[in-house]
């Protein structure tokens, strides 16, 4: 079987979380970068990583890296790699995207006409045609050159692995469901655990955290773009990675998991995002205001993104907003809160500093995930 180098990218600030994701699935990692991780495996890994990494943006295959300072050397080692071993006669292949930090090469329009130039010159060759109809499978590709080193990929993947498929209702500024998750992970809940989302809004936190608990995989119900490559990865791969992931899934399990919002209408899509997810049966939605935060148990979390004035009219009811999740942080003094946030000044008017803070970007804004620790359950 044919060994690959497998990069995948997530949130800047998450590496360590999908390094142990994919350590989990038995995968060695070869490299732990700013925002991606690369591991070595065969095409069934490209199948599991895809249907089971849940803090990941997306797999790819990387093809080849080399070192590059002129478009010369771009286009003469990019013509020597194996397309024909990746690429079959009727694919369709385009650069997606081309990245350039701290390198010479830096236009990124010219890094992908360059790219696949050299691309078109190599299979012509090789199989002996002077025009490509490119109708058959896609086979996107992504390029980085970091300090000079060019690393070429083919996308996997396709619709990034956030776009689970459950999502058909979307609050304002929803949380993407890789980071959700990937938060989740930074946390020591587990589905023994009480868990409770203030600020539900499309109801993404709630519907991870029961995903993870019933240890539902992320991508079992949505496609790929490398089922298409019958060229390299056998049909039947795809079926026995969705069947090992059926087989895995804990359909008795018992959660305590809630989400709350003071919109009604965003409750009802909460619920119904939480259907499509086949996880409506262990979450509880309900309309609640902050204020009214309490609960009759110990030991719980709190894990939420609550609102951090994304228009400039919200801002000025941050204050008041903030010292209220104080206020219901006092009253469950047992529990742990988790929280993200844009808000710098979240601390000074929830009135405690967090145990850990730790900067991450969700999408291009700088958030902070505020880690405020409860104390650990006493054993029984």
């Amino acid at each position: 079987m044919k060994r690959y180098q497998l990069v995948v990218p997530c949130h800047f600030g998450l590496e360590a979380v999908l390094k142990r994701e994919i350590i989990d699935l038995g995968y060695e990692i070869s490299l732990v970068e700013d925002g991606r991780v690369t591991f070595e495996g065969d095409a069934e890994a490209i199948c599991r990583a895809n249907v089971f990494l849940r803090s990941a943006e997306r797999v790819l295959l990387q093809v080849a890296k080399f070192k590059a300072v002129t478009f010369e050397e771009l286009f003469q080692n990019v013509k020597a790699i194996e397309w024909e071993e990746y690429i079959p006669a009727d694919g369709k292949f385009w650069v997606t995207k081309a990245s350039s930090v701290k390198s010479k090469l830096f236009s990124s329009s010219d890094i992908q006409s360059i790219v696949k130039k050299a691309m078109v010159e190599r299979l012509k060759q090789k199989y002996n045609v002077t025009w490509f109809e490119e109708d058959g499978a896609s086979y996107p590709l992504r390029v980085f050159i970091i300090k000079d080193e060019v690393t070429i990929a083919i996308d996997t993947t396709g619709d990034s692995l956030h776009k689970r498929g459950y999502r058909q209702h979307s609050a304002i500024a929803p949380i993407s469901e890789t980071l959700a998750a990937a938060l989740i992970m930074l946390t020591p809940w587990n589905k023994d655990r009480i868990l409770v989302d203030p600020f539900c809004g499309s109801g993404t936190f709630p519907i991870e955290a029961a995903m993870i608990g019933a240890n539902i995989a992320p991508g079992m119900n949505r496609s790929f773009l490398a089922e298409s490559w019958t060229n390299l990865i056998d049909k039947k791969e795809w079926y026995e990675v969705v069947n090992e992931a059926n087989d895995l899934i804990c359909h008795d399990v018992e959660m305590d998991i809630q989400g709350y919002d003071i919109d009604d209408a965003v409750v009802k899509n909460a619920r119904e995002n939480a259907k499509l997810a086949g996880v409506d049966q262990h979450i509880h939605f309900q309309r609640r205001s902050v204020s009214d935060l309490n609960h009759p148990k110990k030991y719980g979390f709190i894990i939420s993104n609550p609102p951090y004035g994304e228009r400039l009219e919200d801002k000025k009811d941050l204050p008041l907003l903030y010292q209220e999740i104080g206020e219901g942080m006092r009253r469950l003094d047992s529990w742990s809160t988790y929280l993200i946030t844009s808000y710098e000044e979240a601390e000074k008017y929830i009135g405690r500093k967090a145990d850990k803070n730790r900067k991450l970007y969700n999408g291009m804004i700088k958030t902070y995930y505020y880690q405020f620790m409860g104390p650990k359950p006493k054993k029984k």
